[in-house]
């Protein structure tokens, strides 16, 4: 299924569209196909985790590990919320990718 609409509406006044993004589920494969593996929680965090090969532990972080400049330790689900509950996941998400750009540079020298 595509993302929640409202998602889909936020982001578009962001000037992201995101209406042909699909999730899955991970795969054992994906462990030694990415570099890293992000989730949003703690609960996704602690289930990929647990999926991970001891040897591919390090690839899975929490997107909020990159954040610049919040201080929230994940990026909350807004399904039950308001429209601010809705940016404030766009907000989070444009922070940590800035975030982990600003990391990729770091290590690509």
């Amino acid at each position: 299924s595509p993302p929640d609409k409202r998602s889909q509406h936020h982001a578009m006044l962001r000037g992201y569209d995101i209406s042909d993004l699909r999730a899955r589920q991970i795969t054992s494969q994906d462990f030694e196909t990415f570099d890293l593996i992000l989730t949003m929680d703690w609960d996704n965090q602690a289930l990929t985790s647990e999926l991970a090969p001891t040897e591919h532990q390090r690839k899975v972080k929490r997107l909020a590990e990159f954040f610049q400049s919040s201080d929230a330790t994940v990026v909350p689900d807004p399904y039950y919320g308001q429209a601010q509950d809705f940016e404030l996941v766009l907000d989070l998400i444009e922070d940590g990718v800035s975030g982990l750009i600003q990391h990729c540079k770091k290590q690509l020298g």
